[in-house]
């Protein structure tokens, strides 16, 4: 909440609805939002996908025989899930739908190829909104990525609009760090215009080899990571990505870093590494890489607030510290939390958001972060 702004003002309900890169499930969140683009959380839900959809999901990563019926039949599938998010959400609310002024939901990325085949490129986030309209009676704003890349942006990240309008300061310089699948940084220093880019990234492959290896969805606080020790010629190896010496703007997703990219470096590194000693070694490449893109942007950051999953890990969030302790010795490192707002809701938030800005015509992406020719209201409105 920006404490400059007046408490006086009429509040509305929104929803926002968030389905990251990890594909661990939807973050649902209520919020109030007042005419000034001030927020505050009333309740937040998780739900984990049915199992059916997920694996669905994650084939559709890839290209896939007849991807046009299953995507289809996957967009209806994320509506269900979704429209039952809303549900719970209402429920605990005590709310009915005709309270709630809009849902803004994001859909499910499976392919995000900005700038790629032709002048434009694309991205898809599958989801039909209109059947969740229908579901749950509410409005939806859907479809936040497509005009700003039509705009030769990026289409991503889209949250730094939303960092800036809640955490910005007006002397101190702040980036906040949001670590989902893809680690994504918005850098708010006062005396330069807002800068947001993917660093790479952050729990996708930790949740993958930890998958493979053992069979568990994620590193519970990292402590699998925790028990085994870097392997220097990998973290180096991996590092050799092109992806991580591209200048901004950038944005990057499930198409670059997967399960099969880290097998390809270990197949040419050679040699036999315990796989604990390999999930240290991505922890550790996701660390660093979001520290060496920080420094490189703004040294002068006196403040990184995390939010996202991985602010729940403690082994990641201890290695950010130490990395930040070589190249920036005055960081203090919290997270969201410290400014009331749960970690895990602040991109439901972001969404919830967004979809204000689109009622409000607001313009919501900034030029700076996704490379857009300029503003642009963004979303498609599918009314109840």
């Amino acid at each position: 909440m920006n404490p400059k702004q007046s408490n006086n003002t009429p509040w509305q309900f929104y929803i926002g609805l968030m389905s990251g890169t990890s594909l661990d499930g939807t973050d649902g969140v209520l919020c109030e939002i007042n005419s000034f683009g001030q927020t505050r959380t009333i309740c937040h839900v998780h739900q984990a996908f049915p199992s059916a959809l997920y694996q669905e999901l994650v084939v559709l990563q890839s290209p896939s025989s007849n991807e046009l019926h299953r995507e289809a039949l996957a967009a209806n599938a994320l509506a269900i899930a979704y429209s039952k998010v809303v549900q719970e959400l209402l429920q605990e609310a005590q709310l009915t739908p005709s309270q709630i002024t809009a849902i803004g939901a994001h859909g499910q990325t499976i392919r995000h190829q900005p700038k790629l085949h032709d002048a434009f490129g694309y991205t898809w986030q599958s989801l039909n909104p209109a059947l969740l309209a229908e579901l749950s009676q509410i409005d939806v704003i859907a479809d936040f990525r497509s005009r700003d890349i039509a705009a030769n942006g990026q289409g991503a990240p889209l949250v730094p609009a939303f960092h800036a309008s809640q955490f910005a300061h007006p002397t101190q310089s702040r980036a906040v760090l949001n670590i989902g699948g893809i680690a994504n940084l918005t850098l708010l220093n006062p005396h330069q215009a807002t800068l947001g880019f993917d660093t790479g990234p952050g729990n996708m492959l930790l949740n993958a080899w930890i998958q493979k290896q053992c069979g568990l969805a994620f590193d519970n606080q990292g402590q699998w990571a925790q028990s085994g020790n870097l392997i220097a010629p990998l973290l180096e190896q991996l590092l050799l990505n092109p992806y991580f010496s591209l200048p901004i703007p950038k944005s990057t997703g499930r198409e670059l870093f997967h399960l099969n990219w880290i097998e390809s470096n270990l197949s040419h590194l050679g040699g036999v590494y315990a796989p604990q000693d390999i999930q240290h070694t991505l922890t550790h490449l996701s660390a660093k890489t979001i520290i060496q893109e920080l420094f490189k942007y703004d040294p002068e950051c006196s403040e990184l607030i995390i939010c996202g999953g991985g602010a729940l890990n403690s082994f990641l969030k201890k290695l950010i510290q130490q990395y930040s302790g070589e190249l920036l010795p005055n960081l203090q490192v919290v997270t969201s939390e410290m400014y009331k707002i749960d970690a895990q809701t602040v991109e439901g938030i972001a969404f919830a958001w967004l979809s204000w800005c689109f009622f409000e015509k607001h313009p919501a992406n900034i030029s700076a972060v996704t490379g857009a020719l300029g503003p642009r209201i963004l979303g498609a409105h599918y009314p109840r």
